[in-house]
């Protein structure tokens, strides 16, 4: 199970629950994958220890030059501030959009979906979030379930900072059952 190079993505703006970032990158690398942080911040963006700013990160790739043909899956961490920034740049709802679209696969924990939820890509889907984004989810014609991780063909959700063991073991599985490859 893995993950042999495969490169993932990951979609944050300032404002990101850290650990949501750090603990599934690190899973990923542990796999074999190469992880890139992708951003519209310039140089570095802000993690946050749930109210409390926490440490930088270097941005790997801006998110004008990133392309979903680039990488073989996302992952979308939470915090109440990076997706509610993302859903508002143009570009990351439609790197979101070109995910979902090319099939591959999508991790998303806590707040995370409120992207998904901008780019319509969680209409007809099984999938569970921090209980707050319930309403968002449902009114954009999802089916919310409360668990600890659920999967729905190429999307992967989860809850909490909590959930995260068992949030990194699927989605390592998952990105590693997934056909559907990077072609640049």
């Amino acid at each position: 199970m893995q993950l042999d190079g495969r490169k993932v993505a990951m979609l944050v703006a300032n404002g990101f629950e850290r650990v949501e970032m750090t603990e599934p990158k690190k899973a990923l690398e542990q796999a074999g994958a190469k992880c890139f942080v992708v951003s519209p911040e310039k140089g570095t963006v802000h993690g946050w220890n749930h109210f409390d700013a926490g440490e930088k990160f270097h941005v790997d790739i801006p998110l004008d030059e990133a392309k979903c043909e680039e990488f073989d899956a996302l992952l979308l961490p939470g915090g109440v501030a990076n997706p509610d920034m993302l859903r508002m740049q143009p570009r990351a709802v439609q790197f979101v959009k070109d995910f979902m679209r090319s099939n591959k696969p999508i991790g998303v924990i806590c707040h995370g979906p409120w992207t998904l939820v901008e780019a319509d890509c969680v209409r007809g889907r099984m999938i569970t979030s921090w209980p707050s984004v319930k309403t968002d989810l449902m009114n954009a014609g999802a089916n919310w379930v409360d668990r600890e991780v659920v999967v729905d063909h190429n999307l992967i959700s989860s809850r909490k900072p909590a959930d995260l063991p068992a949030f990194c073991r699927k989605i390592v599985e998952e990105f590693a059952k997934s056909k559907v490859r990077a072609t640049a």
